[in-house]
């Protein structure tokens, strides 16, 4: 059988891995994605529905519920666009590429915006049968349409393709917001030129396969799509996919179970010896064997797997091996339902009940040759026959040594790749710590510095100071002189003031004197007819004392 189911590869989309969820309560309409790139790992739900999740649109819904205001700016930008100018998802699904276009081009972001939203709301179906229905009659007017090909989309506008592309498939993981996928990659889906899957986008026909199924099938990938129900999921190292072991196409497990493709028949190996239960692959109408790929799922995933994960799983094989007439998966259907009758209970751990399986399944390997050779003892062998039967169980054990090989290769090349690494870092740890070691020691010399400047600092401040305070003290006795010195020439210019006061007033008044005596001489004289020369002398007389004054 195939490697059982694993996560995808690097290089797949790992954006929308945090965006899934496997709640089986989710719409049937709601598409989801997968993180799938391999053929070891397909894509869509277990239960035949592919879903995606509306988480963050459902919290992103209740933010906008709790903070109204910010539904403002949208509602204001959304009415100042013009009616005729508005467009909505059937004008989408019936218009012209181009005018649908050339219209968006001039419409607000805003508005593109609540375009996607009302389409996200549809996909999500929360009003039941209206939406399925609006849905329904969107995705009727979109495939009916014969221009929408690969030549008109390249006119498209963005948000307007990835509309088309959310309507013709139903996943409304093309309008997230976190997705962006090129303008060719939108087309190509469109066209099922490419995987639908946004984890996957494998060109179409996948690996060039040219059965029936990828020929003739629109949009099918035998990567990650069952090949009955044509969807895809995120159930991984798990037994509800099971893949061909000739054509490597993958089938829910419940897919099989309901088309009776899980059924009776001759061992797969040999074509001979006794029945046992063998899945025929729908693509290429060949078996391949049940119980060991069981057994390979289990040892290799088991031990990664919860309670909840482990209960499931023991129900898938319960119902894979319901009808099994095979002793060995009688057995294993039996063993199946007592672990969950017991892990039910509570009587048994998950882990021991883990380990249980596992060593059923060591047990069951045992005995089977023992079984073989009680189920063949009545009759002979021929030689040829019995030839094959060592030859298969040599190249068996030599496929599964290769494949431990290769593990433990591939596991040894990991941890020398892992060792490098940690002896890169420790050198890079080394050198670091030296050049820290290195920066510690000059900030210590750096420090000490500035210690030793901020002591010769501290001593030049203190001599500063004191010159400062000499000099206050010096500058205080200078002006208590100067006060000193100020009051006694005060004292001397009042004192040389009065006395130069005091010496005018005695001129004056020896002038006021002489003036009154020579008045009086004057007068004596002209009353006695004095001579009128004696008269004009004394005038001058006067005029010689008043210059002289």
């Amino acid at each position: 059988m195939l490697p059982p189911r694993q996560q995808s590869r690097a290089g797949g989309l790992q954006t929308s891995l945090s965006l899934v969820s496997s709640d089986p309560r989710l719409s049937p309409e709601e598409p989801r994605s997968n993180s799938d790139n391999i053929r070891e790992s397909p894509t869509e739900s277990a239960s035949s529905r592919e879903t995606w999740p509306t988480a963050e649109a459902t919290a992103g819904k209740k933010m906008d519920n709790g903070k109204a205001e910010n539904d403002f700016p949208e509602q204001s930008v959304i009415r100042r666009v013009s009616s005729a100018d508005k467009i909505t998802l059937q004008d989408i699904g019936r218009e012209r590429v181009d005018m649908i276009s050339e219209k968006m081009d001039h419409l607000p972001e805003e508005f593109l915006e609540q375009l996607k939203n009302s389409l996200r709301v549809i996909l999500e179906g929360g009003n039941g049968s209206q939406h399925r229905e609006e849905f329904f009659n969107l995705q009727k007017l979109v495939q009916s349409r014969t221009d929408l090909t690969a030549k008109t989309l390249i006119r498209a506008h963005r948000v307007q393709l990835e509309i088309l592309v959310a309507i013709n498939t139903g996943i409304q993981a093309f309008l997230h917001p976190n997705i962006s996928l090129s303008q060719t990659s939108l087309i190509e889906i469109f066209v099922y030129k490419r995987c639908r899957n946004i984890a996957c986008q494998n060109l179409l026909p996948a690996d060039d396969c040219t059965c029936e199924i990828c020929t003739s099938r629109n949009g099918f990938c035998n990567l990650c799509m069952c090949v009955i129900c044509n969807k895809f999921d995120f159930e991984v190292n798990t037994c509800r996919w099971i893949g061909c072991d000739l054509c490597s196409h993958w089938t829910h497990t419940d897919c099989a179970i309901r088309d009776q493709l899980i059924c009776m028949g001759p061992s797969a190996k040999s074509g001979a010896g006794p029945s046992e239960m063998v899945f025929r692959c729908h693509a290429c109408k060949r078996t391949s064997e049940l119980l060991g790929w069981v057994k390979d799922v289990f040892q290799h995933c088991a031990p990664s797997w919860d309670g909840e994960a482990l209960m499931r799983e023991l129900d898938s094989v319960s119902r894979i091996f319901h009808g099994s007439k095979d002793p060995r998966g009688t057995k294993l259907f039996w063993k199946c339902d007592d672990l969950k009758e017991k892990m039910k209970s509570g009587r048994v751990e998950p882990n021991a009940a883990c380990s249980a399986i596992l060593m059923f399944f060591q047990e069951l390997e045992v005995d089977s040759p023992k079984s073989l050779e009680n189920g063949e003892s009545g009759r002979m062998i021929a030689p040829q026959e019995a030839c094959n039967r060592i030859a298969d169980v040599v190249q068996e054990a030599i496929r599964k040594m290769e494949l431990v090989a290769d593990e433990k290769m591939k596991m040894f090349k990991k941890a020398r790749l892992a060792l490098e690494a940690c002896d890169r870092d420790l050198a890079d740890k080394a050198r670091e710590a030296a050049e820290l070691k290195m920066d510690r020691q000059k900030k210590k010399l750096q420090i000490e510095e500035l210690e030793r400047i901020v002591r010769l600092k501290t001593a030049e401040a203190d001599m500063f100071q004191l010159k400062a305070n000499e000099a206050k003290r010096e500058a205080e006795r200078l002006q208590r002189i100067a006060l000193a010195k100020s009051d006694k020439s005060e004292e001397e210019y009042t004192s040389n003031y009065l006395k130069q006061r005091l010496s005018e007033a005695e001129a004056e008044k020896q002038y006021l004197y002489e003036k009154i005596k020579l008045q009086e001489g004057s007068r004596s004289w002209q009353s006695s007819g004095g001579d009128p020369s004696q008269i004009l002398m004394y005038s001058k007389i006067h005029d010689l004392l008043s210059q002289g004054r």
